[in-house]
């Protein structure tokens, strides 16, 4: 035998186990990008359901949270019935409390570099996801899903058409321009009800009380004064064009659906239609001004004790410097949510008519949450608190799977949807995911204590910062706020129906040590925090002790 066929064949020799390993490792792989081989998945065998997605927009934990005192007084019985058949997660939270960044964590199931709105971030600032991200509907579809959505993108066009092979009518901004949406136009054409315009709009004033500031919507009538009729309103299109959709899929058979409705509402401005008379003069009677609201109004509303820098500078933007203003909005807030439950029953029990809603997957979420008046303030913004972190988190899994009507405290993030629909679908991600599966937490399996970490970055203004939660089993659950711009650390208690900065307060001083003393070691693990750690550190210095000598 010749030197070099000896040395060929002695190399093929060595090489032979390893590419076996190689090749057993690959088998059964598949990919999104099949052409370039990216974001590789295994899919297992599993009788997979369809899966709906609901995304709201900007919901307050007022609205679904019992404790809060509302919520018995509001008439929502499709979230209702959706909380009785499936299981409540009382605890879940957004990874950061802007849209185009919370949407963009919740498709990749990953901690989010997106860390601003469109138009809203520095140049250069990353602010739509990146062509070579994967969002886990694109799994879906290549795994042999059918995959439709209606509403709210906001994560970037190429991503939805990456998934969907569509981007649905005029939703890569913001909020919808209805004028500007040819098929919600023809709808109402057909309906034979004319664009709306506001009967009643809830606008406010700037701080010296006097100069007209914003509008945030209202009471909406067709543009020649008739009543707008709920069937038109925005909301209940995208419902409804979210049942056509699904019986154009179901239509063609085959394989399971998946589909995502993204509503706008209730986030401002609003839109109520009419028919809604009589509750409104109902909540009227019902909903109060929180504590925090009359606290800053009695005070002229100047900052007070344990005030974080980022509140006042939120409050001179959205700030509701006449309590009739903020009563209004309060009402109108409640209504939209009332609006939405009425579209959310219609295709409820479309998907009942067609015989699919017990073996669907069904997940009911927001966005991020809403401050609703609390501390003087509404909307959400580049800060961490409670009420801007708190989501609905409602998984209606399918028939014969664990309890119903369940309600779970241990804390979820949206991190987790990616991980659970995947799950549900028996699709195993080669890619890395934040978040858990909860089908374990469904079929009645305990779900792990996490302590979940957030992070903000820009939306009016600047406000690098993070925070994280801890929950204590049958008891509290705390968030503690690291505001890298300002020496102001804060403290919630997220269970307290109008949340307050704690910090500076004696008797919570031992919490906020142990607090601290928690956060850094869950900077160091995740080396994406590490922009956080050093000063975090410097700056608690007294309270988890100096960094360890190098060398």
């Amino acid at each position: 035998m010749k030197r070099r066929d000896f040395i060929g064949t002695a190399s093929l020799g060595a090489a032979a186990p390893a590419v076996a390993a190689q090749n057993r490792r690959a088998e059964g792989i598949r990919y999104v990008d099949r052409k370039e081989g990216r974001h590789g998945f295994h899919a297992r065998e599993t009788k997979r359901p369809h899966i709906f997605l609901i995304c709201l927009d900007m919901v307050s934990p007022d609205h679904y949270i019992a404790s809060r005192g509302l919520l018995p007084r509001m008439e929502m019985p499709a979230m209702r019935a959706l909380m009785a058949d499936g299981t409540n997660f009382s605890n879940a939270f957004c990874t950061i409390s802007i849209c185009a960044p919370s949407r963009a964590s919740l498709y990749t199931g990953r901690q989010p570099y997106v860390l601003a709105n469109p138009r809203g971030g520095q140049l250069g600032m990353e602010t739509s996801l990146r062509p070579n991200d994967v969002i886990f509907p694109e799994y879906l579809r290549a795994s042999g899903y059918r995959v439709r959505h209606v509403g709210k993108n906001h994560t970037g066009a190429q991503k939805f058409m990456d998934a969907f092979g569509e981007l649905d009518s005029q939703w890569e901004r913001a909020m919808p321009a209805m004028d500007q949406d040819e098929l919600y136009v023809s709808y109402l054409r057909g309906l034979g009800v004319k664009l709306p315009r506001y009967a009643r709009e809830i606008r406010t004033v700037h701080p010296d009380r006097k100069s007209d500031n914003q509008g945030y919507g209202g009471w909406i009538a067709q543009s020649d004064g008739k009543p707008f009729p709920l069937e038109a309103q925005y909301s209940h299109y995208l419902f409804r064009w979210g049942i056509r959709k699904l019986d154009e899929a179901l239509a063609a058979g085959g394989a399971p659906l998946y589909m995502q409705i993204n509503i706008y509402d209730p986030h401002k401005p609003f839109t109520i239609p009419a028919g809604f008379e009589r509750r409104e003069a109902e909540l009227r009677k019902v909903i109060e001004l929180p504590a925090s609201y009359k606290e800053w109004a009695a005070r002229g509303s100047k900052p007070g004790p344990g005030d974080p820098p980022w509140l006042e500078v939120f409050r001179r933007h959205w700030g509701f410097y006449r309590p009739q203003d903020m009563l209004d909005y309060l009402v109108a807030n409640a209504l939209a949510m009332e609006v939405i439950d009425r579209g959310l029953g219609d295709f409820i029990a479309a998907l009942k008519q067609r015989g699919i809603y017990d073996d669907s997957l069904i997940l009911f979420i927001a966005d991020h949450g809403e401050m609703n008046g609390h501390l003087g303030i509404m909307d959400k913004g580049c800060y961490i608190h409670p009420d801007t972190q708190l989501v609905p988190f409602i998984v209606k899994p399918p028939a014969g799977m664990g309890a119903r009507g369940r309600t779970v405290a241990t804390p979820v993030s949206l991190l987790d949807v990616s991980s659970t629909v995947l799950d549900f679908a028996g699709i195993e991600p080669a890619d890395r995911q934040d978040g858990v599966s909860l089908l374990p937490c469904l079929r009645g399996e305990p779900l792990a204590n996490r302590e979940l970490l957030f992070q903000t970055g820009w939306q009016i203004t600047g406000n690098p910062a993070c925070g994280f939660v801890h929950w204590e089993p049958g008891g509290s659950c705390h968030l503690f706020v690291y505001n890298s711009g300002s020496n102001t650390t804060e403290l919630y208690d997220v269970n307290d129906p109008d949340p307050r900065n704690l910090c500076g307060r004696r008797e919570h001083e031992a919490l906020r040590v142990e607090m601290a003393r928690r956060m850094l070691p869950l900077l160091r693990q995740d080396p994406r925090f590490g922009c956080f750690t050093l000063g975090f550190h410097m700056g608690h210095i007294d309270e988890v002790g100096p960094p360890p000598r190098r060398g």
